[in-house]
């Protein structure tokens, strides 16, 4: 899993798309990189990037890979996990690479104690000041090892994901807004989008 590292460029790059700089987005940063070695950026929908989080990495694969939601070539599946696919349509191609939670090292648990002191109680001065080190140490850590230090390899769940198709709106009868047809919802025969459908179902 040799890649080609991108220049510093594209990092400040990505950096400055996302936000800020963190683990996280190191993260996608280094699943991208292996993206763009072994499959090639996304022309249109050729390439195809399942995520199954919405963490920080996600920005990295989108700015870099041109994997992307409004081409449909960008998938969220709301797992909560460190997985990225990767599918190349042409050849059918395919990789899931899992982080793996030895890339924390020894500071893993520091952070994890940290993070929950920042949500519960707070971090004084030293506390902010350790966090923001510790992350740090972990985002060079994870730009530093090897790949494979960094992912495990799987094959994916599943045949390569469908191109995005263009499908018809129908208009909520409640709020009068036009809602694509897969997503509408039927309540007492009125069709529904589903905001409304979860506001009257809720009552």
């Amino acid at each position: 899993m040799n890649t080609n590292r991108l220049d510093e460029d594209r990092i400040q790059q990505t950096i400055a798309f996302h936000g800020h700089w963190c683990p996280g987005l190191a993260i996608g940063i280094r699943a991208a990189e292996w993206a763009l070695t072994e499959m090639g950026k996304a022309p249109d929908e050729e390439i195809v990037a399942v995520v199954e989080t919405d963490m920080c990495g996600v920005d990295a694969i989108q700015y870099l890979t041109g994997c992307t939601f409004g081409k449909g070539n960008l998938i969220h599946k709301d797992y909560g996990k460190n997985a990225f696919s990767f599918y190349r349509r042409r050849d059918g191609k395919a990789v899931r690479l899992v982080l793996r939670s030895a890339v924390y090292g020894d500071t893993g648990p520091l952070l994890r104690k940290l993070h929950h002191k920042m949500e519960t109680t707070g971090l004084d001065e030293a506390g902010a000041k350790l966090w923001e080190e510790t992350r740090s140490a972990i985002s060079r850590r994870i730009m530093e090892s090897g790949m494979e230090e960094i992912f495990e390899c799987k094959a994916p769940d599943g045949p390569v994901p469908k191109k995005a198709r263009i499908l018809a709106s129908l208009l909520c009868e409640k709020c009068g807004e036009p809602v694509m047809e897969t997503r509408t919802r039927c309540f007492h025969d009125q069709v529904l989008c589903i905001p409304c459908f979860e506001a009257v179902e809720n009552r």
